[in-house]
Protein backbone atom coordinates (compact mmCIF):
# COMPACT_ATOMS: atom_id res chain seq x y z
CA UNK A 1 0.00 0.00 0.00
CA UNK A 2 1.27 3.26 -1.24
CA UNK A 3 2.70 5.70 1.74
CA UNK A 4 0.32 9.23 2.26
CA UNK A 5 2.60 12.32 1.60
CA UNK A 6 2.73 13.89 5.27
CA UNK A 7 0.96 17.27 5.00
CA UNK A 8 4.61 18.84 4.75
CA UNK A 9 5.44 17.53 1.56
CA UNK A 10 2.27 18.58 -0.25
CA UNK A 11 1.92 22.36 1.50
CA UNK A 12 6.10 22.93 1.79
CA UNK A 13 8.74 23.24 4.21
CA UNK A 14 10.08 26.75 5.36
CA UNK A 15 12.93 28.27 8.05
CA UNK A 16 11.96 31.21 10.38
CA UNK A 17 14.59 33.57 11.53
CA UNK A 18 13.81 35.45 14.16
CA UNK A 19 16.27 38.74 14.52
CA UNK A 20 14.72 40.52 18.14
CA UNK A 21 15.87 43.97 17.80
CA UNK A 22 14.35 47.27 16.84
CA UNK A 23 15.25 50.88 17.29
CA UNK A 24 12.16 51.32 18.99
CA UNK A 25 9.23 49.65 20.72
CA UNK A 26 5.51 50.66 19.02
CA UNK A 27 3.18 50.85 21.50
CA UNK A 28 0.55 48.70 19.52
CA UNK A 29 3.46 45.85 18.90
CA UNK A 30 3.30 41.97 20.72
CA UNK A 31 5.80 41.17 19.42
CA UNK A 32 9.12 39.43 20.60
CA UNK A 33 10.89 42.93 19.80
CA UNK A 34 13.79 44.83 22.05
CA UNK A 35 15.65 47.46 22.23
CA UNK A 36 19.49 46.98 22.85
CA UNK A 37 22.47 49.87 23.14
CA UNK A 38 24.44 47.42 21.57
CA UNK A 39 25.04 44.02 19.97
CA UNK A 40 27.44 41.74 19.33
CA UNK A 41 27.26 40.37 15.59
CA UNK A 42 30.39 37.95 15.83
CA UNK A 43 28.17 36.78 18.66
CA UNK A 44 24.62 36.28 17.04
CA UNK A 45 26.40 35.37 13.83
CA UNK A 46 27.90 32.26 15.15
CA UNK A 47 24.56 31.29 17.09
CA UNK A 48 22.50 31.38 14.26
CA UNK A 49 25.19 29.26 12.29
CA UNK A 50 25.40 26.81 15.14
CA UNK A 51 21.01 26.79 15.10
CA UNK A 52 21.32 26.08 11.84
CA UNK A 53 23.87 23.31 11.68
CA UNK A 54 21.52 21.47 14.66
CA UNK A 55 18.14 22.15 12.51
CA UNK A 56 19.39 20.55 9.64
CA UNK A 57 20.93 17.24 11.47
CA UNK A 58 17.04 16.37 11.93
CA UNK A 59 15.54 17.88 8.40
CA UNK A 60 18.66 18.28 6.13
CA UNK A 61 17.06 15.59 3.79
CA UNK A 62 13.91 18.06 3.11
CA UNK A 63 13.93 20.35 0.63
CA UNK A 64 13.31 24.15 1.82
CA UNK A 65 10.71 26.04 -0.52
CA UNK A 66 11.12 29.33 1.58
CA UNK A 67 13.77 31.86 4.43
CA UNK A 68 11.82 34.79 6.01
CA UNK A 69 14.13 36.74 8.11
CA UNK A 70 10.94 38.48 10.73
CA UNK A 71 11.37 40.29 14.08
CA UNK A 72 12.15 43.16 15.58
CA UNK A 73 13.50 44.81 12.70
CA UNK A 74 15.61 42.32 10.44
CA UNK A 75 16.74 45.57 8.35
CA UNK A 76 19.08 46.25 11.44
CA UNK A 77 21.42 42.92 10.75
CA UNK A 78 24.54 43.57 8.74
CA UNK A 79 24.16 42.04 4.92
CA UNK A 80 27.16 40.46 5.74
CA UNK A 81 25.28 38.70 8.60
CA UNK A 82 22.56 38.07 6.34
CA UNK A 83 24.95 36.16 3.93
CA UNK A 84 26.47 34.23 6.53
CA UNK A 85 23.13 32.97 7.36
CA UNK A 86 22.25 32.19 3.96
CA UNK A 87 25.15 30.59 2.63
CA UNK A 88 24.46 28.17 5.59
CA UNK A 89 21.25 27.76 4.37
CA UNK A 90 22.26 26.80 1.00
CA UNK A 91 25.17 24.56 2.23
CA UNK A 92 22.70 22.34 4.92
CA UNK A 93 19.75 21.75 2.72
CA UNK A 94 18.21 21.09 -1.08
CA UNK A 95 16.72 24.33 -1.23
CA UNK A 96 14.20 24.53 -4.19
CA UNK A 97 15.11 26.13 -7.53
CA UNK A 98 12.74 29.27 -6.63
CA UNK A 99 13.63 29.57 -3.11
CA UNK A 100 11.72 32.53 -1.80
CA UNK A 101 13.83 34.86 0.70
CA UNK A 102 11.88 37.22 2.51
CA UNK A 103 13.61 40.12 4.94
CA UNK A 104 10.86 42.76 6.70
CA UNK A 105 12.49 46.20 7.01
CA UNK A 106 11.36 49.14 8.59
CA UNK A 107 12.11 52.74 6.27
CA UNK A 108 14.14 54.30 9.06
CA UNK A 109 16.90 51.37 8.33
CA UNK A 110 16.88 52.08 4.97
CA UNK A 111 19.99 52.14 3.28
CA UNK A 112 20.85 51.74 -0.48
CA UNK A 113 24.09 50.08 0.32
CA UNK A 114 22.87 47.60 3.25
CA UNK A 115 19.81 46.92 0.76
CA UNK A 116 22.08 45.99 -1.89
CA UNK A 117 24.07 43.69 0.33
CA UNK A 118 20.62 41.85 1.29
CA UNK A 119 20.05 41.33 -2.30
CA UNK A 120 23.59 40.21 -3.15
CA UNK A 121 23.43 37.49 -0.30
CA UNK A 122 20.21 36.42 -2.02
CA UNK A 123 17.27 38.44 -0.10
CA UNK A 124 14.94 38.21 -2.90
CA UNK A 125 11.51 40.03 -1.64
CA UNK A 126 11.44 42.24 0.52
CA UNK A 127 8.56 43.51 3.19
CA UNK A 128 8.15 46.79 4.01
CA UNK A 129 6.65 48.51 7.33
CA UNK A 130 5.08 51.56 6.12
CA UNK A 131 2.13 51.28 8.57
CA UNK A 132 0.58 54.89 7.23
CA UNK A 133 -0.02 57.40 4.74
CA UNK A 134 -0.09 60.74 6.30
CA UNK A 135 2.50 61.99 9.06
CA UNK A 136 0.15 62.10 12.46
CA UNK A 137 -0.59 58.81 12.35
CA UNK A 138 2.46 57.39 12.27
CA UNK A 139 3.52 59.51 15.14
CA UNK A 140 0.41 58.26 17.32
CA UNK A 141 1.41 54.41 15.90
CA UNK A 142 5.23 55.38 17.70
CA UNK A 143 6.92 54.74 13.99
CA UNK A 144 10.01 56.89 13.60
CA UNK A 145 9.74 57.71 10.05
CA UNK A 146 7.71 59.68 8.23
CA UNK A 147 6.22 59.57 4.69
CA UNK A 148 8.44 61.03 2.54
CA UNK A 149 11.30 58.72 4.13
CA UNK A 150 8.52 55.67 3.67
CA UNK A 151 8.17 56.30 0.01
CA UNK A 152 11.90 57.04 -0.19
CA UNK A 153 12.53 53.54 1.46
CA UNK A 154 9.88 52.11 -1.39
CA UNK A 155 11.64 53.16 -3.99
CA UNK A 156 14.82 52.10 -2.68
CA UNK A 157 13.54 48.29 -2.14
CA UNK A 158 11.97 47.92 -5.81
CA UNK A 159 15.57 48.96 -6.59
CA UNK A 160 16.80 45.99 -5.26
CA UNK A 161 14.57 43.40 -5.12
CA UNK A 162 11.51 41.81 -7.77
CA UNK A 163 9.64 41.18 -5.19
CA UNK A 164 8.28 43.87 -2.93
CA UNK A 165 5.10 44.00 -0.06
CA UNK A 166 4.34 46.60 2.06
CA UNK A 167 2.17 46.97 5.26
CA UNK A 168 -0.75 49.62 6.37
CA UNK A 169 -2.51 49.62 9.88
CA UNK A 170 -6.17 50.98 9.88
CA UNK A 171 -9.14 51.41 11.61
CA UNK A 172 -6.52 53.80 13.76
CA UNK A 173 -7.70 56.53 15.97
CA UNK A 174 -10.11 58.65 14.25
CA UNK A 175 -9.81 57.28 11.06
CA UNK A 176 -12.99 57.79 8.88
CA UNK A 177 -14.03 55.65 5.78
CA UNK A 178 -13.20 58.05 3.25
CA UNK A 179 -9.89 58.55 5.00
CA UNK A 180 -9.17 55.38 4.75
CA UNK A 181 -10.37 55.31 1.22
CA UNK A 182 -7.93 58.37 0.04
CA UNK A 183 -5.32 56.25 1.70
CA UNK A 184 -5.67 53.24 0.70
CA UNK A 185 -6.25 54.59 -2.99
CA UNK A 186 -2.66 56.62 -2.61
CA UNK A 187 -0.98 52.78 -2.01
CA UNK A 188 -3.11 51.58 -4.42
CA UNK A 189 -1.94 53.89 -7.42
CA UNK A 190 2.01 53.02 -6.24
CA UNK A 191 0.39 49.73 -8.34
CA UNK A 192 2.20 47.05 -5.71
CA UNK A 193 2.16 43.49 -6.56
CA UNK A 194 1.34 42.49 -2.93
CA UNK A 195 -0.08 44.88 0.23
CA UNK A 196 -0.21 43.61 3.77
CA UNK A 197 -3.66 45.60 5.36
CA UNK A 198 -4.02 44.91 8.47
CA UNK A 199 -6.79 46.30 10.99
CA UNK A 200 -5.31 47.69 14.65
CA UNK A 201 -5.81 45.44 17.38
CA UNK A 202 -5.29 46.35 20.92
CA UNK A 203 -3.50 43.78 22.12
CA UNK A 204 -2.74 43.10 26.23
CA UNK A 205 1.01 44.06 27.49
CA UNK A 206 1.46 46.73 24.79
CA UNK A 207 1.58 50.60 25.62
CA UNK A 208 -1.82 50.68 23.67
CA UNK A 209 -3.25 47.98 25.86
CA UNK A 210 -2.24 49.71 29.10
CA UNK A 211 -3.65 53.43 27.41
CA UNK A 212 -6.91 51.56 26.59
CA UNK A 213 -7.49 49.83 29.78
CA UNK A 214 -6.78 53.31 31.37
CA UNK A 215 -9.41 54.95 28.85
CA UNK A 216 -6.80 56.83 27.37
CA UNK A 217 -6.75 55.90 23.82
CA UNK A 218 -9.99 57.79 22.37
CA UNK A 219 -11.42 57.48 18.57
CA UNK A 220 -11.09 53.89 18.01
CA UNK A 221 -13.72 52.52 15.54
CA UNK A 222 -16.58 51.07 17.13
CA UNK A 223 -17.56 47.73 15.07
CA UNK A 224 -19.71 49.26 12.61
CA UNK A 225 -16.87 51.55 11.29
CA UNK A 226 -14.61 48.64 12.04
CA UNK A 227 -16.66 46.39 9.41
CA UNK A 228 -16.96 49.26 6.88
CA UNK A 229 -13.43 49.58 6.91
CA UNK A 230 -13.13 46.08 6.05
CA UNK A 231 -15.51 45.92 3.26
CA UNK A 232 -13.48 49.13 1.92
CA UNK A 233 -10.46 47.19 2.02
CA UNK A 234 -12.06 44.14 -0.10
CA UNK A 235 -13.48 46.05 -2.31
CA UNK A 236 -11.20 48.40 -3.50
CA UNK A 237 -8.10 45.63 -3.11
CA UNK A 238 -9.78 43.45 -5.60
CA UNK A 239 -10.94 46.20 -8.06
CA UNK A 240 -7.34 47.50 -8.66
CA UNK A 241 -6.20 43.51 -9.17
CA UNK A 242 -5.37 42.48 -5.42
CA UNK A 243 -7.54 40.20 -4.00
CA UNK A 244 -7.65 39.28 -0.57
CA UNK A 245 -6.20 36.10 -1.00
CA UNK A 246 -5.75 36.01 3.04
CA UNK A 247 -7.70 37.94 5.98
CA UNK A 248 -5.44 40.54 5.92
CA UNK A 249 -2.80 39.86 2.94
CA UNK A 250 -3.87 40.97 -0.89
CA UNK A 251 -1.19 39.90 -3.78
CA UNK A 252 -2.00 39.89 -7.71
CA UNK A 253 -2.30 36.46 -8.57
CA UNK A 254 1.41 34.79 -8.32
CA UNK A 255 2.45 37.23 -5.93
CA UNK A 256 1.13 35.43 -2.59
CA UNK A 257 3.93 35.20 -0.01
CA UNK A 258 4.99 31.70 -0.22
CA UNK A 259 6.63 31.39 3.11
CA UNK A 260 3.33 32.67 5.26
CA UNK A 261 1.26 30.16 3.03
CA UNK A 262 3.35 27.09 4.64
CA UNK A 263 1.58 28.24 7.55
CA UNK A 264 -1.88 28.63 6.48
CA UNK A 265 -1.92 25.47 5.03
CA UNK A 266 -0.22 23.57 7.39
CA UNK A 267 3.28 22.78 5.75
CA UNK A 268 6.15 22.66 8.29
CA UNK A 269 8.72 25.44 9.12
CA UNK A 270 11.91 25.56 11.50
CA UNK A 271 11.96 28.31 13.86
CA UNK A 272 15.36 29.59 14.78
CA UNK A 273 16.19 32.41 17.27
CA UNK A 274 14.95 34.27 20.23
CA UNK A 275 10.96 33.42 20.94
CA UNK A 276 10.52 31.73 17.46
CA UNK A 277 7.79 28.90 16.90
CA UNK A 278 8.22 26.43 14.25
CA UNK A 279 6.14 23.22 13.48
CA UNK A 280 7.57 19.94 12.68
CA UNK A 281 6.50 16.42 11.23
CA UNK A 282 8.15 13.52 11.67
CA UNK A 283 6.98 10.08 11.65
CA UNK A 284 3.66 11.21 11.97
CA UNK A 285 3.90 12.78 14.49
CA UNK A 286 3.15 16.71 14.54
CA UNK A 287 5.23 18.79 16.62
CA UNK A 288 5.19 22.22 17.90
CA UNK A 289 8.53 24.03 19.21
CA UNK A 290 9.47 27.29 20.80
CA UNK A 291 12.46 28.54 21.65
CA UNK A 292 13.55 30.62 24.67
CA UNK A 293 11.56 33.92 24.43
CA UNK A 294 14.73 36.59 25.84
CA UNK A 295 17.36 37.32 23.27
CA UNK A 296 20.15 36.94 26.40
CA UNK A 297 18.59 33.47 27.46
CA UNK A 298 18.49 32.19 23.80
CA UNK A 299 22.35 33.35 23.03
CA UNK A 300 23.42 31.42 26.31
CA UNK A 301 21.59 28.09 25.49
CA UNK A 302 22.74 27.96 22.39
CA UNK A 303 26.50 29.41 23.53
CA UNK A 304 26.07 26.64 25.89
CA UNK A 305 25.77 24.00 23.49
CA UNK A 306 22.63 22.30 24.22
CA UNK A 307 21.99 19.20 22.21
CA UNK A 308 18.30 21.30 21.75
CA UNK A 309 17.69 24.22 22.96
CA UNK A 310 13.57 24.59 22.14
CA UNK A 311 10.78 23.28 23.88
CA UNK A 312 8.57 20.64 22.26
CA UNK A 313 5.60 19.67 22.43
CA UNK A 314 3.20 16.52 20.74
CA UNK A 315 -0.15 18.10 19.19
CA UNK A 316 -3.02 16.18 19.66
CA UNK A 317 -5.35 15.15 16.52
CA UNK A 318 -7.84 17.82 18.35
CA UNK A 319 -5.15 20.45 18.63
CA UNK A 320 -4.11 19.70 15.00
CA UNK A 321 -7.60 19.92 14.12
CA UNK A 322 -7.72 23.32 15.44
CA UNK A 323 -4.61 24.92 14.21
CA UNK A 324 -5.91 23.67 10.59
CA UNK A 325 -9.12 25.35 10.85
CA UNK A 326 -7.59 28.42 12.31
CA UNK A 327 -5.05 28.98 9.64
CA UNK A 328 -6.69 27.51 6.71
CA UNK A 329 -9.88 29.51 7.08
CA UNK A 330 -8.16 32.42 6.32
CA UNK A 331 -7.01 31.97 2.97
CA UNK A 332 -10.03 32.75 0.55
CA UNK A 333 -9.43 29.66 -1.15
CA UNK A 334 -10.06 27.73 2.17
CA UNK A 335 -8.91 24.09 3.26
CA UNK A 336 -9.06 20.66 2.10
CA UNK A 337 -10.04 18.48 6.07
CA UNK A 338 -9.63 15.41 4.08
CA UNK A 339 -10.61 12.68 6.87
CA UNK A 340 -11.01 15.52 9.26
CA UNK A 341 -14.27 16.69 8.41
CA UNK A 342 -16.08 14.15 9.76
CA UNK A 343 -15.17 14.96 13.11
CA UNK A 344 -16.93 18.62 12.82
CA UNK A 345 -19.36 17.46 10.11
CA UNK A 346 -22.60 18.70 12.13
CA UNK A 347 -21.08 21.99 12.57
CA UNK A 348 -20.04 22.81 9.42
CA UNK A 349 -23.35 22.07 8.10
CA UNK A 350 -24.75 24.43 10.56
CA UNK A 351 -23.05 26.83 9.09
CA UNK A 352 -23.09 25.87 5.66
CA UNK A 353 -26.89 26.19 6.58
CA UNK A 354 -26.43 29.95 7.62
CA UNK A 355 -24.73 31.08 4.97
CA UNK A 356 -21.04 31.19 6.42
CA UNK A 357 -19.45 28.56 4.98
CA UNK A 358 -19.45 26.48 1.47
CA UNK A 359 -17.71 23.58 0.13
CA UNK A 360 -16.27 23.83 -3.05
CA UNK A 361 -14.59 21.40 -4.74
CA UNK A 362 -13.47 19.31 -2.23
CA UNK A 363 -12.11 22.35 -0.13
CA UNK A 364 -13.66 24.01 3.01
CA UNK A 365 -14.42 28.10 2.32
CA UNK A 366 -15.81 31.00 4.07
CA UNK A 367 -18.37 32.81 2.06
CA UNK A 368 -18.44 36.10 1.49
CA UNK A 369 -21.02 36.45 4.67
CA UNK A 370 -18.62 34.48 6.80
CA UNK A 371 -14.89 36.11 5.93
CA UNK A 372 -15.82 39.11 8.22
CA UNK A 373 -16.94 36.62 11.29
CA UNK A 374 -13.91 34.68 10.40
CA UNK A 375 -12.93 33.99 14.54
CA UNK A 376 -16.56 33.35 15.60
CA UNK A 377 -16.86 31.03 12.28
CA UNK A 378 -13.73 29.04 13.98
CA UNK A 379 -15.21 28.78 17.13
CA UNK A 380 -18.41 27.66 16.36
CA UNK A 381 -16.64 24.49 14.32
CA UNK A 382 -15.14 23.60 17.50
CA UNK A 383 -18.27 23.85 19.88
CA UNK A 384 -18.69 20.40 21.29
Amino acid sequence: MPVSPENWQINGFGLYLHWPFCQAKCPYCDFNSHVSASIDDDCWQAAYLAELDRAARETSDRVLSTVFFGGGTPSLMPASLVDAILDRVQRNWRCSNDLEVTLEANPTSAEADRFRGYAVAGVNRLSLGVQALNDADLKALGRLHTVDEALQALEMTRENFDRVSFDLIYARQDQTADGWKEELGRALEMSPSHLSLYQLTIEDGTAFGDRFARGRLPGLPDEDLGADLWEITQEMTEAAGLPGYETSNHAIPGAEARHNLIYWQSGDWLGIGPGAHGRLTMDGVRWATETPRTPGGWLAAVEAGAARIEQRKILTKREVLEERLMMGLRLRDGIDLGDDYHLIYNNINKLRKLGMLEKVDGTLQLTPAGRPLLNAVIRDLLTD
